[in-house]
């Protein structure tokens, strides 16, 4: 298993205009990381410098201590899988397979072992005699994905590699990847703006903007304590409570008096709060952080609805999962619990 060491790395196409600024990143061997973000934040550009396609300004790369800052592509052992998929559509899906076995000088014998090996860990031997463009898109994936392990990749790269296939088959190929990774114990890098993505199928990950990290963690402690706006609005919906702490501790918001544990030792002034739509409670009776708020809007996908309220001005959005009837128009209590309320930095 690889262990990656980034250390300063940046990269400017054009002067003055840096895609990414000094970004450190540590990934563990066999970990399945992320690099989340929108579009133009740098990440494709990372993932580009670690496979050898694009060269970094400044900073080092390390594998397991090793320097590969300035190795070629063909020497540092990371395959990579592309959004595209980039297949050849004159040869079939064992020659596709094999191509980088050929490349490297391996022997036939050891070609048709790996290749072999490779199709049958993504479920696609009895296609093996196929042309790539008889295949549908999730099996053109597969194979895309089969021609990368067959190598034995040190490290294995990602570049949004599901953003073509419809939500279903985004699905199964996401229980797929991370079930091979696992198997393989591979350490993989995967880049998406995708952040179910990311949340379903990272052991840590790191939600990038403007060429630099924001937040390193896990998809768990991203989600429910975001280190800042960008971070909570990236990952999910979030509702932001603006408010006044005073020195008696008490913290004044435009919803009333409300209690947030993650405000104790902080200094009197102004304070930032996120709380998830899901955490809300409705018709929860509570002598703290309890607001009457009108139902203003709806919104009904299947498992759950999410409700639009206004409170002294503010929207709140609430996700309720099995939800009763309820009538717009009307006021409901709403529960904001203080455990639930994360102080922003």
């Amino acid at each position: 298993m690889t262990r990656v060491e980034i250390s300063g790395i940046t990269k400017s196409y054009q002067p003055g205009v840096p895609v990414l600024k000094p970004l450190n990143l540590s990934v563990k061997p066999g970990e399945l990381f992320f690099l989340l973000g929108p579009s133009g934040c740098g990440k494709s550009t990372l993932l580009r410098i670690l496979a050898g396609l694009v060269e970094p300004d400044s900073g080092s790369i390390r594998f397991n201590d090793v320097e590969i800052t300035k190795l070629p592509p063909e020497k540092r052992r990371a395959a990579m899988v592309f959004q595209n998929y980039a297949l050849w559509p004159h040869l079939s899906v064992y020659e596709n397979v094999a191509f980088g076995l050929r490349v490297s000088g391996e022997k036939k014998s050891e070609i048709d072992r790996e290749v072999k090996a490779a199709l049958e860990l993504v479920h696609m031997s009895e296609y093996a005699s196929r042309r790539i463009p008889s295949l549908s898109g999730g099996q053109q994936q597969r194979v895309a994905l089969a021609r990368a392990l067959a190598v034995k990749p040190a490290l294995l790269l990602l570049d949004e590699p599901l953003s073509n296939l419809d939500a279903r088959l985004r699905d199964t190929m996401r229980r797929e990847i991370r079930r091979i990774c696992v198997e393989r114990k591979l350490t993989a890098i995967y880049v998406t703006h995708d952040r179910q993505e990311a949340l379903s199928m990272a052991d840590r990950l790191a939600v990038m903007d403007q060429g630099v990290i924001c937040q390193i963690d896990t998809p768990e402690k991203a989600y429910n304590a975001p280190t800042d706006k960008f971070v909570a609005s990236f990952l999910g919906d979030a509702n932001f409570i603006e408010g006044e702490l005073k020195p008696d501790g008490v913290w004044q918001t435009a919803l009333g008096n409300l209690s947030c544990d993650g405000m104790t030792g902080k200094l009197a002034g102004k304070l930032v709060a996120m709380i998830r739509p899901e955490r809300i409670r409705i018709g929860v009776e509570s002598k703290m952080n309890a607001v009457n708020a009108v139902l203003t809007n709806r919104s009904f996908t299947g498992e759950s609805c999410e409700w639009e309220f206004e409170a002294s001005g503010r929207k709140l959005v609430v996700v309720e999962s099995a939800p009763p009837e309820r009538k717009i128009g009307e006021t409901y209590l709403l529960y904001l619990p203080p455990e639930a309320l994360i102080v922003l930095q």
